[in-house]
């Protein structure tokens, strides 16, 4: 089996580690997928080619391979750094896009640039990828975009372009919360729809008193009998809460668009419903897959 390109996805679709997985495009669908045990933040840059190559290799014929990647790789902690473009611009530019040097002979690399925000200063790495996708999917799309996962991102999107975006460390905290705070004494597997409701209703209505909130979970564990899966469900709920409250401008009154994994944009979708706003979801994977994709196709007109 020989790819025409391959795609490289190095992105957290949900709250866990990040590795490499990578996608065998064919002339009109995906021939193979394949994800690495290598863990994104454990490699040097020298460590990334060959992590790449042991999971591509079957896919490789004559001639040179391109691979389009985007995410992690092109960080200061990836494979080669690559400089973010300023918004507002389109997420994905096919000239843009940034060659990275390999001694492999069977293989071109490109690593599609970020976007960065000078005033309030954010960056992405990977979302602009996933928006280029969800644009590709919904052309036209005017409204917000939102991205959950370890790094939460609210854009506002118009006219094909990325105006403004904002990200909220939401994953990461309950990542943190629940693992290796005193939180995690009384935090089970499960999970209780009410209680992430009532979460979300207390995270949005007071925001201001998170800290005290959080703690509450604690002591409500020891003395009140809330359950291991409540607790968890309603650290979520308090955590996407408050991201709510602080994101209220980019979601109120204007199509929204959830772009994660099943599990989190259920999640987002259920608060936001709660909010009598009527979410879309779109798979990470699938919206990546397809900004990557329109990448490759402008790349294949250039060179025709």
């Amino acid at each position: 089996m020989k790819a025409d390109w391959i795609a490289v996805d190095c992105m957290a679709v949900d709250r866990g580690k990040i590795r490499l997985r990578a996608v065998a495009m064919g002339p009109e669908a995906i021939l193979a997928e394949a994800q690495s045990d290598d863990v994104v933040g454990r490699l040097a840059p020298d460590g990334f080619e060959p992590a790449l190559l042991r999971l591509v290799a079957p896919w490789l014929g004559p001639g040179v391979t391109p691979v389009l990647a985007c995410g992690m790789v092109g960080g200061p902690e990836g494979w080669h750094e690559v400089a973010c473009r300023t918004t507002p611009c389109p997420p994905l530019d096919p000239d843009a896009l940034v060659t990275v040097p390999v001694r492999d002979e069977r293989i071109s690399v490109q690593i599609v640039p970020g976007l960065k925000q000078l005033r309030p200063a954010d960056v992405m790495q990977g979302e602009e990828t996933r928006i280029a996708g969800a644009l590709a999917l919904h052309p036209g799309f005017d409204g917000a975009i939102c991205l959950p996962g370890p790094h939460s991102r609210w854009c506002q999107i118009s006219a094909g372009e990325v105006v403004s975006f904002q990200t909220f460390l939401t994953g990461e905290m309950f990542a943190l919360l629940s693992e290796q705070s005193v939180l995690r004494h009384g935090l089970a597997e499960g999970w209780d729809d009410s209680a992430f409701d009532a979460g979300v209703a207390e995270g949005m209505a007071r925001p201001d008193r998170l800290m005290a909130q959080l703690f509450r979970i604690r002591a409500e564990v020891l003395i009140a009998g809330l359950s291991g899966p409540a607790a968890r469900a309603r650290l979520s709920g308090l955590l996407i809460g408050a991201e709510l409250a602080a994101a209220r401008a980019w979601w109120l009154g204007l199509p929204v668009l959830l772009v994660g994994s099943d599990r989190l944009t259920a999640l987002y979708s259920r608060a936001l419903a709660a909010q009598a706003v009527s979410a879309r979801s779109l798979s990470a994977a699938g919206c990546t897959l397809a900004g990557l994709a329109r990448a490759a196709g402008a790349l294949s007109k250039a060179a025709r």
